[in-house]
């Protein structure tokens, strides 16, 4: 079936709905409106406002709603409209969210999923395209996940809500109206890939590149023409950036001697930092070249008319390519 990233979420979360009366949707305009790119379209009106709640424009009180609801049995999804409107609930998620379980040595379980719209590329304004996974990564307690395609939007939302984890869970904004086709029935008998382990998407000998979320069609890009110019690109998306799927990056890297990370966030401390330690630490004798990171520029996010200049492009990747084959 045809489907767009957005559609895909939206069928997720209406599955999710259906399976356990105890899931329970919350978000600003989510309900009437169906939230500001539609995810939630239709789902108030077939499961009424109990269940898809319409909440005051309160982050902090939308989390912390949604962290007592689940120390009573619930399974809260929360939608933060935009990433950069996440701040105000910053301390309910790393200060409580995360922590329970460890509090309370295993007793107390918060199954709460935070849907966040991340990234950029929509011609949005100040405060409506942020990165901030890696605060969310750095935190012990977290799940962090993010889908780039409408399969994995489909699968990955299911699995996260499913979880006895919380899961902050990311979704690419650009990439709502990405369209592809997706067996439903595939997934829900089990060949989805599971949540915490990434996907080589683009096989490849010469250079492996590393991307998630909004950036993995971009470095797919950049295979295509890389290939047009006589080189070998290996695309891993990464999904799940906490846990993180290293043993998959090694392997890619033990084969092709060079590792790019590309991410929409600030190359500084950013998650690419993290990856670019890690796999050097345990490919060391394996790699030919430094490992390289393409990513935002280490500024606050520039008004719309400048954002194709701040974000990863191809050509931005394909010259990272060029440095590591030239190392």
């Amino acid at each position: 079936m045809i489907t767009t990233f957005a559609a895909a979420l939206n069928t997720g979360l209406r599955r999710a709905l259906e399976d356990d009366p105890k899931v329970v949707l919350m978000g600003e305009d989510i309900g009437r409106l169906g939230g500001v790119f539609r995810v939630t379209d239709t789902l108030q009106k077939d499961f009424g406002d109990n269940r898809v709640v319409d909440t005051p424009l309160a982050e902090s009180g939308i989390v912390g709603t949604a962290f007592g609801m689940a120390l009573r049995g619930y399974r809260p999804v929360c939608e933060i409209q935009f990433d950069g409107f996440v701040y105000p609930a910053f301390d309910q998620i790393v200060s409580h969210v995360a922590k329970i379980h460890y509090r309370t040595r295993g007793k107390v379980h918060a199954p709460i999923t935070i849907r966040i719209p991340f990234g950029g590329g929509i011609g949005s304004v100040e405060h409506h395209s942020e990165s901030p996974e890696a605060y969310f990564a750095h935190t012990a307690g977290l799940r962090v996940a993010t889908p780039s395609n409408p399969a994995d939007a489909y699968s990955m939302i299911r699995q996260a809500i499913a979880l006895d984890d919380p899961v902050i869970f990311f979704e690419p904004k650009r990439r709502y109206w990405d369209k592809d086709d997706v067996d439903f029935g595939a997934l829900d008998r089990g060949e989805a890939l599971p949540l915490d382990r990434a996907r080589v998407c683009a096989i490849g000998t010469d250079v492996t590149v590393a991307a998630y979320g909004g950036t993995v069609a971009t470095a797919l890009s950049a295979a295509r023409i890389a290939a047009q110019e006589g080189h070998s690109l290996e695309v891993i998306d990464l999904r799940s950036l906490s846990p993180m799927d290293f043993d998959t990056i090694e392997e890619s890297v033990a084969k092709t001697g060079r590792l790019i990370v590309t991410h929409e966030a600030p190359v500084f401390a950013g998650l690419g930092a993290e990856i670019a330690a890690r796999i050097t630490e345990r490919c060391f004798y394996h790699l030919e070249a430094p490992v390289l990171r393409v990513g935002g520029f280490d500024i606050p996010y520039p008004p719309a008319k400048l954002e194709k200049h701040h974000l990863p492009d191809p050509d931005r990747i394909l010259a990272a390519v060029d440095r590591s084959l030239a190392a």
